[in-house]
């Protein structure tokens, strides 16, 4: 399951990424190519990179690669780093859901009851937000996930 959920989101990254490259190089040749800049580029490459900052954050809490201090780590013995592991997670678990899935939901919810929409493109900024409470559920999928592998290690 986890495999499938990291090749999926490999995926919808690669091409939120390319998309952004796209838009971009528009926008750039739209201005100074054709001295007509188009008037939706700018706030498409906004929300394209809140989309892949938040995607690609669960991506990396997934594998891992997320910033960390080891110093307190190296003190530690085997069974306390271990200990320490399992706080993290939980720590995680607890940011997630109450931060990014609950505060998301929230904020989603209120952008669609007011009506918020884009200047430039005039889309529900709804849309826009639904990137935090989707990467909170991934990344409190594989923090729980995280979790009990840890305790089920000997």
């Amino acid at each position: 399951m986890r495999e499938k959920i990291d090749q999926i989101l490999e995926y919808v990254l690669s091409v939120l990424l390319g998309l952004m490259v796209l838009n971009v190089l528009w926008q750039v040749t739209s201005r100074f190519l054709l001295n007509d800049p188009s008037a939706f580029t700018d706030e498409l490459s906004r929300y394209l990179l809140i989309w892949v900052g938040l995607l690609g954050a669960a991506y990396a809490s997934g594998k891992g690669m997320h910033v960390a201090i080891e110093l307190l780590e190296r003190a530690l013995s085997e069974r306390q780093k271990r200990i320490q592991q399992l706080a993290i997670q939980a720590i995680v678990i607890v940011f997630a859901f109450l931060v990014l899935i609950v505060g998301g939901i929230r904020l989603v919810d209120i952008s669609f009851d007011l009506g918020q929409t884009s200047s430039a493109m005039q889309i529900p900024l709804g849309y826009v937000y639904l990137a935090l409470p989707l990467s909170g559920l991934l990344i409190a999928y594989y923090a729980v996930s995280d979790f009990f592998n840890l305790l089920k290690k000997n």
